[in-house]
């Protein structure tokens, strides 16, 4: 079950608010505390490159173009590690789950309305709060542009079966018009007479052999 903070806004409507039992803690715009407040110190080391957003607490940027988040545990050394994400927007929400998890009202987020508009993890066990975070920088996953486009796909043109060719129209497809009604006309029509001057029996030789 999902807790949430809230500021005191009781109009606001989001899909995470979904049950009337969500316990609700109000906040008041002077109690978000944001990162962008208080600007992150670049690496003191000269051949160190920059991976961290120079906006976003808690995100990193990877060779591959893609973006990580992880938070410090409150008086720990160690981190929780929340995952990797396409955008350093969905990156910096996972941030703001966790921070409020783990740190309530002092929590440091990327975004105001992340207070009241991010769910909180039953518990700030590292898994509820990794589940959490991923399904709520899911819902910040941007839309693909080639969507909604309205772009119509031309009717591919269509193959013709084997069955296709055999009922062609060769008189269409030679440009022969009437050709099968002359050729059956012709074949009712008699042979023709053999000429009077040959007689019927009469050896006709092939060759000539005088010179």
């Amino acid at each position: 079950m999902f807790r949430s903070y809230y500021f005191s806004e009781p109009h606001v409507q989001d899909f995470w608010h979904e049950s009337s039992s969500v316990e609700k803690a109000h906040f008041s715009d002077e109690e978000v505390m944001l990162a962008s407040n208080n600007p992150k110190k670049r690496a003191g080391r000269k051949k160190f490159r920059e991976t961290r957003h120079p906006v976003y607490r808690g995100v990193r940027r990877r060779d591959s173009g893609k973006w990580v988040c992880e938070v410090r545990e409150p008086n720990k050394k160690s981190r929780i590690w929340l995952g990797t994400f396409p955008t350093p927007e969905m990156a910096a929400r996972a941030h703001d789950v966790a921070a409020i998890a783990l740190r309530g009202r002092s929590a440091a987020l990327n975004f105001a309305d992340s207070a009241w508009r991010l769910p909180v993890p039953a518990s700030v066990d590292a898994k509820d709060i990794r589940k959490t975070a991923a399904e709520a920088a899911e819902a910040f996953r941007p839309q693909s542009s080639d969507s909604g486009s309205g772009a119509k796909e031309e009717p591919s043109a269509a193959v013709a079966s084997p069955e296709d060719f055999s009922l062609m129209d060769d008189e269409a497809l030679y440009g022969m018009h009437g050709l099968l009604d002359d050729m059956a006309e012709g074949l009712l029509l008699p042979p023709p007479q053999y000429s009077d001057d040959v007689e019927m029996n009469a050896d006709v030789s092939l060759w000539s052999y005088s010179i």
